[in-house]
């Protein structure tokens, strides 16, 4: 077994879309014609959106809209770059909101975490040095 796809509810699967390309400079795979499903390029482990729509159905019982959420969800995708603090800020060009601004971290990383407008949390980080 592997991981093939990280899905995330989203108001407007278009707009997730833009906003990562915006912000984190991922390139589009493609959107389908019903605007419902989407995927970034982001390597061996795929970076999707789906409507809530979709999540409506999938779970009747009801879901946790992340864009809704006051907090954020227990849960973060990690972008891995060369250079945290200017990937930090062109996110904050694009509409990220800061959570914690770039630090060093005591095992050799810098990370920052940022929240975008579909409420998804990212942090950015460079490669763990090992």
């Amino acid at each position: 077994m592997r991981l093939g796809y990280t899905i995330v509810y989203v108001p407007r699967v278009a707009d997730s879309l833009d906003f990562f390309e915006r912000a984190y400079g991922l390139p589009r795979r493609f959107l389908h014609e019903s605007g419902q499903y989407g995927e970034l390029e982001t390597g061996a482990t795929t970076l999707a959106f789906a409507d809530h729509a979709l999540a409506e159905q999938h779970f009747p019982q009801g879901h946790v809209r992340a864009d809704r959420s006051a907090q954020p969800l227990g849960f973060e995708v990690a972008l891995v770059t060369d250079d945290v603090a200017a990937a930090h800020q062109r996110a904050l060009q694009a509409g990220a909101q800061e959570l914690a601004a770039p630090q060093a971290m005591p095992w050799g990383q810098t990370v920052s975490w940022l929240r975008g407008p579909d409420g998804l949390v990212v942090e950015l980080c460079t490669p763990v040095a090992g």
